[in-house]
């Protein structure tokens, strides 16, 4: 076979007699390298890094630009070379000597493309000069700009672009040393007209991200060719691990309509791989998968999807073609020798850039009817995976394609190659629930749930609970016709059916998906909060009033805060059970709430870390949320109570000035009318009836029973109480920080007054509204404004921004705890 042949691409048969040897291969065809798309990403982050870089860190850069030109000044003789010059040279020596490489081995194609994603460099940087030029963003403009530059669609060089995208094109680099060698020259100009100041860094930088953008999208577009290995080399491969082939037939591609990874039960499923029929001198029968490298990265990309989609379980991460074949090895002859039926291998040999893996071809599995699987099928599956299971060995990726037959009609799992042969309890439970996933859409949740019952037992099947969730299920089972989104809640349901309903209902799902509902509102609250910090906080302002302050009255106002996370510790602690109080957990969790306050209206950042702190310590829905609740109740009550009170014996009216009669009755007045217009449509009022009315009893009941137990309501109202007092006396600290003396219990009336409205505004933690009502209050009773204000960003500082940190940390704990 010649190698002209191999180059042009051909997609035709080539048989070829070599001696004895009958060789009927397909030359490998040009490729879509998925690694191309990757680093194009990565190149797209570097430029967006560069232009943030050329706005926000412009010392820096300055700064790098600085020492190169003091660093150029040993190289002063080059001064004297125009900059034009030595891109004219540096161009016409990088196109003649790419260019001939590329027509002397007759690759016209790549040789016009090269070219064209040349044109699609200059054109895309000169584009996005003049953009950035019509945006008028200064900063922006003065960062990217240079001497050597120009306006408009010149501002950012674009010489590195073009060349930048034709050598990407014209590559990779370890198959052609012309495009190697340029590449180096390349970069060797780029520094040089940094020295003599022709060029910025960030201009620099940008452009070359663009070309090679542009340069990896072209590459992706058309192809590149394939440098596995075919026909006469597999052959030689083959015989250097003891074959004497006789013939070697390329099968069609099976599925090769099916998508990016293509699979076959020939190879065991190996992915994307090239399957040959080959006999050897003595008449024995082999099946001979051959991965090429660039064929592998898809598969590569596939699994670190799957790395970083899932966590707390191990997933497998081949980075080459001769890594997976390797790792697929050891299971096949791990799976062999554990009596487990499975290809049998033959082994494997690495020849260039392909991997050859050699099975036995009688003993590949065929492929299973789906529509005709039987209890006893589902029976056999698990028996064939609780085998494996108990030796260690976990599959990873259980899905519909996976399913198989031996010739005498006993059905096996095949395809181990994603799997691991020393698994974690976590892989070996998902595997099950991905096995009872699949077998629930074939053959229905009823029999599949006995099968696993007569094989695994109910004590294992409740213990699957946690795992039972959509982020566990592979795609291709959830593509089946029988799926829907009912039939996972199904199976749960089934399975919860076999244990105690006090053990079902305890047991939580599992955290195996990095982007859940969970994760998203952490990021969520995690983004609010660093904006608010940055948006909303003035560290000149702040700084200015604690350095101005009494440090022991600060001090203080810092004690009188945790003194308030232990009362509403306590408040929190009185209504659950002793062997369920964990004490530092209680204080934690407390703590926890100073974080999400940050991100929060004030009041719902502590309700929900309490649901969660009592979810986690064993406590049903209902009751976590009675709980709650009641909490919740007494604190408002007390703070309510403790108002009016002081306010009775102190005189102060404020309470009636700040809240308008008139617009407390239209409230009422208006969730009355929502209530009743919505109860007097039948519908609505059946779903209420029907749906809501029931957890609403449920929820009534638990809140009374927590409620009338008099010893732990008497330890509640207590935490409460101190909770009140101590925030109170915290502003009392804070205004004596400034000299400012005043009666600690009208502080405490007219702190808790002024703060519950300012919370009341729903921004994160009251923030602003808090300052303002506090400032406002305090100045409407004597105190000078100035001392008000101080006393606030103190009060503040104390109770809000250094609970921050400090809850971060106890959010943490709790989370390593498994208390949150």
């Amino acid at each position: 076979m010649s190698e002209e042949h191999t180059k042009r691409g051909n997609t035709e048969p080539d048989v070829t007699t070599d001696g004895d040897v009958f060789i009927d291969d397909i030359p490998p065809r040009r490729t879509r390298d998925f690694a191309d798309l990757m680093h194009a990403a990565g190149a797209l982050v570097v430029a967006a890094l560069m232009l943030l870089a050329a706005v926000y860190l412009r010392g820096l850069t300055a700064g790098v630009e600085s020492d190169v030109h003091n660093a150029g000044q040993a190289i002063g003789w080059v001064m004297d070379v125009p900059a034009s010059l030595l891109q004219q040279i540096v161009t016409i020596a990088i196109v003649v000597s790419v260019l001939f490489q590329l027509l002397a081995n007759r690759e016209w194609l790549q040789s016009a493309v090269s070219l064209v994603a040349m044109f699609g460099g200059y054109a895309a940087v000169w584009a996005l000069s003049s953009v950035i030029t019509f945006i008028g963003f200064e900063p922006l403009i003065q960062g990217l700009e240079s001497p050597g530059a120009l306006s408009g669609s010149g501002l950012i060089p674009d010489f590195y672009a073009g060349f930048a995208a034709f050598l990407t094109m014209a590559g990779p680099r370890r198959m052609r040393s012309a495009v190697k060698w340029s590449w180096n020259t390349l970069y060797m100009l780029a520094i040089l007209l940094v020295v003599l100041s022709w060029n910025s860094v960030p201009g620099v930088v940008f452009s070359f991200a663009v070309g090679r953008i542009v340069g990896m999208v072209f590459r992706f577009a058309i192809g590149t060719r394939n440098q596995g290995v075919w026909g006469q080399r597999i052959v030689e491969a083959l015989r250097s691990i003891g074959l004497d082939v006789a013939s070697l037939v390329r099968r069609p591609e099976a599925h090769a309509e099916s998508g990016v990874l293509r699979t076959t039960l020939d190879d065991d499923l190996s992915e994307n791989s090239r399957i040959y029929d080959m006999l050897d001198g003595r008449g024995r029968r082999f099946t001979v998968s051959v991965i090429d490298g660039q064929s592998h990265n898809a598969g590569y990309l596939n699994q670190l999807w799957e790395w970083l989609r899932l966590t707390g379980v191990t997933m497998r991460r081949d980075r080459s073609a001769s890594d997976a074949v390797h790792h697929h090895l050891t299971m096949l002859l791990g799976l062999n020798n554990i009596g487990l039926s499975a290809p049998r291998p033959y082994g494997i040999v690495d020849s260039g850039e392909s991997s050859l893996l050699v099975l036995d071809a009688d003993s590949t599995a065929l492929p299973c009817n789906l529509n005709t699987l039987s209890d006893d099928d589902a029976i056999a599956l698990m028996r064939y995976l609780d085998v494996a299971h108990r030796r260690g060995f976990s599959h990873h990726r259980i899905t519909p394609d996976t399913l198989g037959r031996l010739p005498i009609g006993t059905p096996i799992i095949a395809g181990w190659h994603n799997g691991d042969c020393t698994s974690t309890n976590a892989n070996m439970d998902i595997d099950k629930v991905q096995l009872l996933a699949l077998l629930s859409a074939l053959i229905g949740v009823d029999r599949t749930v006995s099968a696993g019952r007569r094989v695994w037992g109910d004590e294992t099947l409740v213990s699957l609970l946690p795992f039972v969730q959509k982020a566990a299920i592979p795609a291709a089972t959830r593509a089946l016709n029988p799926w829907s989104k009912q039939l996972l809640d199904s199976l749960r349901e089934a399975l919860r059916a076999l244990a105690p309903q006090e053990v079902s209902e305890a047991m939580e799902p599992v955290t195996i998906s990095r982007f859940n509902i969970r994760s998203f509102v952490t990021i969520v609250l995690l983004i609010i909060a660093v904006s608010v910090i940055f948006t909303q906080l003035r560290p000149d302002e702040v700084i200015d009033a604690v350095s101005n302050a009494n440090p022991v009255m600060a001090v203080l106002c810092v004690v009188f805060g945790l003194i308030a996370w232990a009362g509403s510790a306590v408040t929190l602690g009185a209504f659950m059970d002793p062997e369920r109080r964990d004490v530092l957990g209680l204080f934690c969790s407390q703590a926890a709430s100073g974080f999400t306050a940050v991100s929060m209206p004030a009041g719902v950042g502590p309700a929900f870390v309490n649901l969660q702190f009592l979810r986690k310590s064993g406590y049903r829905n209902t009751a976590a949320t009675a709980i709650m609740s009641a909490v919740w109740a007494i604190q408002g009550g007390t703070t309510i109570a403790m108002v009016l009170l002081i306010g009775i014996f102190t005189g102060r009216n404020m309470l009636s000035g700040m809240i308008p009669t008139n617009t407390l009755i239209i409230a009422i007045a208006t969730v009355a009318l929502l209530a009743s217009a919505a109860m007097a449509i039948p519908p609505v009022r059946r779903l209420l009836a029907e749906r809501y009315l029931p957890i609403v009893r449920s929820y009534a009941r638990q809140l009374v029973n927590v409620l009338t137990q008099p010893k732990q309501l008497a330890i509640g109202l207590a935490g409460a109480l101190v909770l009140n007092i101590a925030t109170g006396l915290g502003f009392w600290a804070a205004l004596l920080a400034f000299g400012h003396a005043t009666n600690p219990v009208e502080t405490t009336f007219v702190f808790l007054l002024a703060n519950a409205l300012g919370s009341a505004v729903p921004t994160p933690g009251g923030l602003g509204a808090v300052e303002a009502a506090l400032t406002f209050a305090f100045t409407s009773v004597g105190v000078p404004p100035a001392v008000a204000l101080s006393a606030t960003l103190v009060y503040r500082v104390a109770f809000y921004w250094l609970r921050i940190p400090m809850g971060a940390l106890a959010m943490k704990w709790l989370d390593r705890h498994n208390l949150i």
